[in-house]
């Protein structure tokens, strides 16, 4: 099966920062299903892991890397029982595995879900990855309650992102929050109001600016952007008894003394943690997508594609992940197959 890989963390502007190769195609056993796929999208831990992890050294076979992805089950490991052949899923992925970057993967079912039937296969791809994110950070870490805490306050930094997109949306209509979302240009200000956002704040000075909003406090804070370069920031706008969650990893030791006062929570959100760990209840992220799934198909939520590039070439890689490294694309980049 063809596969894109890279050998070398290399500048992707260079010649070999991918490289397509022919590689076996794998067989389920267990959990696994074996899925044809038909569309990946690219994220920002793409580049990150592609930029890092081989740096000082040259691999002898190529890394493939992607963690979101849709595509039809081929064939099904023994321990299966959520999927059959012939339905088409969405998943996004283990961090720990190969990656979606190939024409067939294996992916572990109780971490994917049923495609939305209302969606392309294009509107599918962008979701699950961010999805999973947004919706874990609001109801596994916060604890959101969408019937005692309807109204409450939740800033999310980066709303314009992959993430802040369709946590906006999650946030505003499924657990009924009042939302407020940093953006800095004219258009990511546009989509931010367009996914529901009740309020847009220029990050550059983001405690005036929310006090243009008439909250000068939140009860919730989503930082999908530089949880370091607003730390303080964060401390002083957050409500007592708030609850703050990060995706972003911190290269200095957060000082969480700035929230005991207010006996504020922190939480990080890693997606992977459940696949990484084969924790208990792994299997949650299945029930996620599906619930997102029949979200989107009733229209309360919609995909957060804006760029899709047509062909699984090492080209259309490169174009995607030049997009990301850029720091200001909105919503998400999908490569159909």
């Amino acid at each position: 099966m063809k596969a894109i890989g890279f050998k070398q963390s290399l500048p992707i502007t260079e010649k070999d920062s991918f490289i397509e190769f022919e590689t076996e195609k794998p067989n389920p056993t267990g959990y696994d299903l074996l899925v044809k796929i038909s569309a990946i999208s690219v994220n920002p831990v793409d580049f990150k892991i592609r930029q890092n992890s081989a740096k000082d050294t040259v691999l002898g076979t190529p890394k493939i890397i992607g963690w979101d992805a849709v595509g039809t089950v081929e064939s099904v490991g023994d321990k299966t029982s959520r999927f059959k052949v012939g339905d088409e899923v969405y998943y996004a992925g283990d961090i720990t595995k190969s990656g979606s970057n190939t024409e067939y993967q294996l992916i572990d079912e109780r971490i994917a879900g049923h495609k939305p039937k209302n969606l392309t296969i294009a509107e599918a791809a962008a979701i699950p990855l961010t999805g999973l994110t947004a919706w874990e950070s609001l109801f596994d870490r916060i604890k959101v309650n969408p019937e005692t805490d309807k109204g409450k306050t939740v800033l999310i930094l980066a709303g314009a992102g992959g993430v802040g997109s369709i946590a906006i949306q999650i946030a505003k209509k499924v657990a009924g929050l009042t939302v407020i979302a940093t953006a800095s240009r004219p258009e990511s200000e546009s989509w931010c109001r367009e996914l529901g956002a009740d309020y847009v704040v220029n990050h550059h000075d983001l405690k005036a600016e929310l006090e243009k909003t008439g909250h000068s406090q939140v009860d919730y804070i989503l930082d999908f952007v530089d949880i370091n370069g607003y730390w303080k920031t964060i401390a002083e706008i957050i409500k007592p008894q708030g609850h703050i969650v990060s995706i972003i990893g911190s290269s200095d030791p957060l000082n969480l003394v700035l929230l005991k006062s207010k006996s504020v929570s922190f939480s990080w959100e890693l997606m992977y943690t459940r696949s990484m760990f084969t924790t208990d209840d792994m299997d949650r992220q299945h029930q996620i997508l599906n619930k997102i799934a029949d979200l989107l198909d009733d229209g309360t939520l919609k995909t957060t594609l804006t760029t899709t590039l047509e062909g699984f070439t090492v080209e259309n890689l490169k174009e995607a992940h030049k997009m990301q490294e850029s720091g200001k694309t909105i919503g998400k980049t999908v490569i159909e197959y």
